[in-house]
């Protein structure tokens, strides 16, 4: 029984003391671009195509996607920051003007809106796809 152990013993310290490293290499994105296709799913929603005649409050969802492509232009296109920052500007306004509580159009939850809409097309537009 000492006989096999120690040869177990042997047998596994050598394990690992000849073995070469492993190395990992990154692989490469080859996903498409997905920033124009949500850019262009964005324009196709109501609160883009007539925002002074949607509720500010039923363009919540709207408005945080907008935000999060905002964002995403500015990681994936630094070159458009400035038209990232443009399309910031309607979203704070939205924000800081409480219109996810405003149900009906008008004032400037609507002039958000319809600027947000002017700045997503000149991003979409910049970005294509």
């Amino acid at each position: 029984m000492r006989v096999i152990l120690v040869g177990l013993l042997l047998v596994l310290g050598g394990c690992g003391s000849g073995e070469v490293p492993v190395t990992v290499k990154p692989t490469q994105n080859t996903a498409p671009d997905v920033l124009p296709i949500k850019l262009k799913a964005l324009t196709t929603d109501r609160c883009y195509l007539a925002p002074n005649a949607e509720s500010p409050k039923g363009c919540q969802k709207y408005v945080t996607e907008v935000s999060g492509a905002a964002g995403n232009v500015r990681k994936r296109r630094p070159d458009l920051s400035a038209n990232a920052d443009a399309l910031d500007r309607p979203i704070s306004v939205f924000r800081t003007t409480n219109c996810q509580d405003q149900a009906a159009p008008g004032g400037p939850c609507t002039q958000a809106l319809t600027d947000m809409s002017a700045a997503l097309t000149t991003v979409q537009s910049l970005v294509g796809g």
